[in-house]
């Protein structure tokens, strides 16, 4: 978009978007990131929240607080990745939007978030814009560290730089602007992965047929309890970081060779750091063991086969991956 583009309304063309929450047993902070999106500066076409089968009344509220929201209430807890395929699958089947805006349900988006990342991606080849993401005291979150691009061109370089943004191979799933066209081309989310690499996997994937923007302009709050990386403590989520991120080494077409030797190495280092920093080291060893068995013994199934059950939501899943199934 031109200066005088961005000066006459009439000349700039306006993206259709539509926001994705995934929620799930929060609905203070959901009513507060619903509030937030219907104060953005730029407009949407519509908004989608997945109740990922809360045990709260967060899809009343949510009805409640805004009549036009559009609800999808599934009939048992999909996790982040099966919340996040059926929402932007629902989005893109019902909407055809041109970009989706993909966030959790305790992501509160400042007025002007999504107008940067519309102007940031205003470029060709853009498919993935992401902002920044602040905890409530204003500092960078770690748990969404972006990933910068090392294989930028230097004109890459110098057209992020332009509108003030950064080249990234990776983004979390915390405030994500997606090209519809690009996910019909290469798929929606992998829902079996349920939590955690999912973003990870989805994003390096989007990438391999376009560009990625950080785009620091734009902000976010993730109000999460605590200012900490996944790397604290994860408990039994242990599990579905190794068994994800064997899946995502072995299976996915995201990174190329040489960078999941890299990834590799750093998942390992960063494996060393949790079991060091632990409390309960023999816990985790315990679901390293099962995260490996299921890693190598398994592979993530066909969205299709994961949401099989979920009636007009499986619909819209089959529909939108049709194209990138037959590309395959």
């Amino acid at each position: 978009m031109t200066p005088s583009e961005r000066d006459d309304p009439q000349a700039a063309v306006v993206p259709s978007v539509v926001a994705v929450v995934v929620a799930y047993n929060r609905r203070e902070l959901l009513l507060e990131a619903l509030g937030a999106l219907r104060a953005q500066s730029a407009p949407l076409t519509a908004v989608v929240v997945v109740d990922n089968h809360s045990d709260d009344d967060s899809a009343e509220v949510a009805s409640e607080f805004w009549p036009e929201v559009e609800l999808v209430r599934l009939t048992r807890n999909t996790g982040g990745a099966g919340g996040f395929a059926t929402g932007i699958a629902v989005a893109i089947a019902r909407h055809e939007p041109d970009w989706i805006w993909v966030m959790d349900d305790d992501t509160i988006p400042t007025e002007t978030a999504l107008e940067e990342l519309l102007d940031a991606a205003d470029q060709p080849d853009v498919v993935l814009a992401g902002s920044r993401v602040v905890w409530t005291d204003g500092s960078d979150h770690p748990m969404n560290t972006p990933r910068q691009n090392p294989f930028a061109r230097k004109d890459e370089l110098r057209a992020a730089a332009e509108r003030g943004a950064t080249p990234v191979r990776s983004l979390s799933f915390v405030s994500m602007l997606v090209s519809a066209a690009r996910v019909k081309a290469a798929g929606l989310p992998i829902a079996d992965y349920f939590i955690w690499n999912d973003d990870f996997e989805f994003s390096t994937r989007m990438l391999r047929g376009g560009r990625g923007l950080y785009v620091p302009g734009s902000v976010v709050v993730h109000k999460t309890k605590a200012l900490a990386n996944t790397d604290a403590d994860p408990g039994s989520r242990f599990f579905f970081e190794v068994r994800n991120k064997i899946w995502l080494m072995v299976f996915s077409r995201g990174l190329n060779p040489f960078e999941k030797a890299v990834y590799i190495g750093s998942t390992l280092l960063r494996w060393l750091r949790t079991f060091r920093a632990s409390r309960q080291r023999r816990f985790l060893l315990t679901q390293l063991r099962r995260g490996v068995v299921a890693g190598f013994g398994s592979r993530p199934r066909l969205n299709a086969d994961v949401l099989c059950d979920l009636g007009p939501v499986t619909e819209a899943v089959v529909k939108v991956e049709a194209p990138a199934r037959r590309a395959a």
